[in-house]
């Protein structure tokens, strides 16, 4: 996890975290972290794509980030390809972000499959600062609203709470998983899936890294979802990254495939803080 110099910030914002730090103390959870423990601007991207596995690491304070994709998914005898899988993610206080999935596009290639948008779907993410430092881990709430074509998204607010988290075991060897609830209030047969996930990741050179994922989505009724997913990541630059992936059904009521492809970049110190 990378380093910088310890600051604080004398404004609002600051305070904010401050009180919201002694409110978690007195109830025993952790407190915030602070700016030396969490990503800084001299920290190389960290993207939540192109795995199904977020990053257990928040985008710097004062950082936006755009990850981008498109995917074409093959399910039977219908083809579908979707885009821009565009999440953007801005960093607004030490080891805290906002982050916001963009209405995603999903078109008929062949076969007989909906067309439409899917939802907006805003989120704040915490990473714990408290963790041995092999560990990282971060928790998620947000929702998807109600803006998308119910045949693509399904009906009503659709609140989940999110757990990714990652173990570096040494020599460029890397584990990581996630583990989230999506609520569907509005649903008439499935009130609540749960995903799990796990990756192993390993990193070839200073700029690529390859990965092998288990997707696996459990619905409290109905058939799983089940994919094997392996792809990799290549840094253009400390800030910009273009990935790749392909996925295969592990059961029959999983997608064939699907393979996709991502550009993803990052603007620093968007505002200035000033230290205490």
């Amino acid at each position: 996890m990378a380093s910088s110099d310890a600051s604080t910030v004398n404004t609002g914002r600051g305070s904010l975290a401050r009180a919201l730090a002694m409110v978690l103390a007195t109830l025993g959870a952790p407190t915030i972290a602070y700016a030396g423990e969490c990503p800084n601007s001299g920290s190389e991207i960290a993207t939540d794509r192109p795995d199904v596995t977020n990053s257990s690491l928040v985008v710097p304070e004062g950082s936006l980030q755009s990850e981008n994709g498109i995917n074409t998914t093959g399910r039977g005898s219908a083809r579908t390809i979707d885009g821009t899988n565009s999440r953007l993610r801005l960093g607004i206080a030490p080891c805290l972000e906002f982050l916001v999935d963009v209405p995603n596009y999903f078109g008929r290639l062949k076969g007989d499959a909906d067309s439409g948008f899917g939802n907006v779907a805003p989120a704040v993410k915490w990473q714990f600062s408290s963790l041995p430092e092999p560990w990282n881990l971060s928790v998620t709430a947000g929702a998807g609203l109600p803006t998308g074509s119910a045949k693509i998204t399904g009906p009503g607010l659709q609140p989940y709470l999110q757990f990714p988290w990652s173990y570096e075991l040494g020599g460029g060897w890397g584990t990581s998983g996630m583990l989230t609830t999506f609520f569907f209030p509005a649903g008439l047969a499935n009130k609540q899936t749960t995903e799990a996930t796990f990756v192993l990741e390993k990193k070839v050179t200073e700029r690529a890294s390859l990965f092998v994922e288990y997707v696996g989505d459990y619905p409290s009724r109905g058939s799983s979802v089940q994919l094997f997913n392996t792809g990799g990541g290549y840094l253009l630059t400390k800030t910009q990254q273009i990935d790749f992936h392909v996925a295969f059904g592990l059961n029959r009521n999983s997608p064939n495939y699907i393979v996709g492809v991502g550009y993803s970049f990052r603007f620093d110190d968007l505002f200035r803080t000033s230290a205490r």
